[in-house]
Parts: structure tokens; C-alpha cells; sequence
């Protein structure tokens, strides 16, 4: 922080959020976690990261690349195939992520019916027994067995929850940004106008939310395909209304205050008064929430997926995980993994919001 010049006030909120260890470290271990998910396909994905073959450097990662350019017939090339792979060692080389899964990689060698037993507390030559694959080395590799095992179509469990991971907080981040932007403006415009406007508003947030998401979303499935982007605007739609209270009851206290008066006097337009002077005092407690409500999102996403209503079969979901524990029991491995990954998630999350409350806690700030 030594880089960062910061005011009086920041400098006792960013002391007060340090002070908090269970929230600064839930912090940083959520930012560590979500850095790794991010680079997800450089760290689990079952193409190269960069190749070299006749002198041209390739990025297999990034790009598609047809089977000709390596002596093969097809459209697509699959660098898991020894011949490709005997075909680059013979004229390059490759450097492979540390995990050569991505999130719909199937294992076909498997020695016993999928979901498998996770590799991880296994010796290491009953693990590369348990999970024999293919690769240019003869020996065992790390990259290749499936640590935490494979789910019920063969595909590994460690990719599936970092990409899983990665949607999710994304999922959750852009939801609680969109909805938190309508919430705050229609909140603002209620608690500033107030008389009819905050009356009607009043009953519209009354009647719209009186709505069932869940049915809706079953309803909307039954004909279209639910995508990342339709989810996500779908529960903008009804999620908006978490901040609008809060907005309101801070803009509805400020209005009055002499301050604004004295604002309104020296003729400064109503949109001035709200987002220069009202604005910012009501963001502190909305900033308070967000952590609470990416991980509402989170949650939201999970269930959905667990239900079967949420993102499209095949993608990487922790939800979709929970439920292949439930439809395999004979696999404990996929329901506790897929559980503790969500619980670790959403306690960083809450532990994060209660700092960053503690934090913008005035009592604490000007105490």
C-alpha cells in the first residue's frame, strides 16, 4: 500500500479491514483462487500450451489447428493421439499445462466404469496403474491422473471445478454489478422524488417480485436452451430489487438535509443533487453488500445447475457436480468435492463482506 496514496478516511477503512484476519486473508485467498481460475486453460487443458514443429511456433491452446498440417486427415487435431504426438517430438517439441484435462476432456482408458476413484492418497504406482493414458513419455506423468477422479462420463474432476470455479465468480460478479446498478438508480429515484413515484414504484417492486424465478426459468427451458448470457439477464430481471430498500431509505433521510437544501437553493439540477452529494453516502452501505450478493449469485447459479435449469449440458458447473453426487452414490468423491468447493467459496465470500462492513462501519471509521 506504500505505493497507493490514500486520504485520512481510506487509509482508518483500509486499517479497519486488515485488522480483520479472518476477512483480509479470506480476501486474498478468494483473489489467489480466482487469478488460477482465470488462467484456467494454461493450466488445465488437453492441447499444448506452445509447440514448436518444423521450426513454427505454435499456440494449440489458443488456436485450432487441422490434423494435415501434422501428416494426419482430419478437420481437427487431437494432440492426445500418440501419432501426433511421436509426430511433433520427431520434429519440435511441446510443453504441456500442468493438468492435460480441460473441462469436457473424456478419459477412455479408464481400467474400471466411470465415475473412478480419485488418484490423490494413492501410491504413486497403483495411481499411474489406476489411470493409464497415452502420452509421448512411456513413464507416469502427474499431468494425466485424475486426482480427485473422473465424474460419471469419464471427465476429470480437478479441470471441471477450475473452469466451474471460474464461471461461477464470474457469474456472480456480473450479476451483482448489473443488478446492483438498476437497484441503486431505482432506489435513488424513489427515496429523492418520493410522493407518487415512490408509491407506484412501491407497489410495481411489490407485484414484480411476487413473480417465481424458478417456474419462470422452467417455463423459458422448455422451449429454449438457458445460456450463460439468458440466465443472466433473466435473473438481473429479479434481482435488481435486493439494493432498492437500502437506496431508498438512505436518498429518503439525505433529501431533507441542509446540505441538500442548500444545494437546491444555489440551483443545481435534481440529477446533481443525487449522484454528486446523495450518491456516494448511499454507496457505502451498497459496497457493504456486494460481497452477500455475488455470493447469492453464486448460489443462485449452483442450484439451477443442480436442478438441471441452469447452463447448458456439458458445461462446467459446480451445481452439475452436486448432482452427479446425488445420481452416483457409489462415488461419495464427486458430492463432498463439489461441496467443499462451494463452501469454501461462499465462507471466503461472507468472510469478505462482514470485514468490508466492519470496515465502512462508521461507528468504527469515526470512532
Amino acid at each position: 500500500m506504500a505505493l497507493i496514496k490514500l486520504s485520512g478516511l481510506n487509509e482508518r477503512r483500509w486499517h479497519l479491514f486488515r485488522v480483520n484476519k479472518r476477512g483480509f486473508w479470506s480476501f486474498w485467498i478468494f483473489f489467489v483462487l480466482f487469478v488460477i481460475s482465470v488462467f484456467a486453460p494454461v493450466i488445465a487443458n488437453d492441447r499444448p500450451i506452445v509447440a514448436s514443429y518444423k521450426g513454427e511456433l505454435l499456440f494449440p491452446f489458443l488456436n485450432d489447428y487441422p490434423e494435415e498440417k501434422f501428416g494426419g486427415f482430419l478437420a481437427l487435431t487431437d494432440f492426445r493421439d500418440p501419432f501426433i504426438q511421436d509426430e511433433i517430438k520427431a520434429n519440435g517439441w511441446m510443453v504441456w499445462p500442468p493438468i492435460r484435462y480441460s473441462y469436457a476432456s473424456v478419459n477412455n482408458e479408464l481400467p474400471t466404469p466411470a465415475p473412478s476413484k480419485p488418484a490423490f492418497g494413492m501410491s504413486w504406482d497403483e495411481a499411474c496403474a489406476k489411470y493409464p493414458l497415452k502420452t509421448e513419455d512411456p513413464n507416469c506423468i502427474a499431468g494425466n491422473l485424475n486426482w480427485l477422479g473422473t465424474d460419471d462420463q469419464g471427465r476429470d474432476v480437478v479441470a471441471r471445478l477450475i473452469y466451474g470455479f471460474r464461471i461461477s465468480v464470474f457469474f456472480g460478479l456480473i450479476l451483482a454489478v448489473l443488478s446492483s446498478v438498476i437497484g441503486v438508480a431505482a432506489g435513488a429515484v424513489q427515496g429523492y422524488l418520493g410522493g407518487w413515484t415512490d408509491l407506484l414504484f412501491q407497489r410495481f417492486i411489490d407485484i414484480w417480485t411476487s413473480i417465481p424465478t424458478l417456474y419462470l426459468l422452467i417455463i423459458l427451458s422448455a422451449f429454449i436452451t438457458p445460456t450463460f448470457w439468458l440466465l443472466l439477464f433473466i435473473l438481473v430481471l429479479f434481482s435488481w430489487t435486493q439494493l432498492v430498500g437500502l437506496v431508498r431509505a438512505e436518498f429518503l433521510r439525505g433529501r431533507n438535509l441542509e446540505y441538500v437544501r442548500a444545494a437546491r437553493a444555489l440551483g443545481l439540477t435534481n440529477t446533481k443533487i443525487m449522484f454528486k452529494h446523495l450518491l456516494p453516502n448511499a454507496l457505502i452501505s451498497t459496497v457493504t453488500f456486494m460481497p452477500f450478493i455475488v455470493a447469492a449469485s453464486v448460489t443462485a447459479l449452483a442450484g439451477l445447475d443442480y436442478l438441471g435449469f441452469g447452463l447448458p449440458p456439458g458445461s462446467p458447473s459446480l451445481g452439475e457436480l452436486l448432482s452427479q453426487g446425488q445420481q452416483n452414490l457409489q462415488a461419495p468423491w464427486l458430492g463432498i468435492t463439489g461441496f467443499l468447493v462451494l463452501a469454501i467459496m461462499l465462507s471466503l465470500l461472507v468472510f469478505i463482506g462482514e470485514a468490508v462492513r466492519d470496515a465502512l462501519d462508521p461507528r468504527k471509521t469515526f470512532g
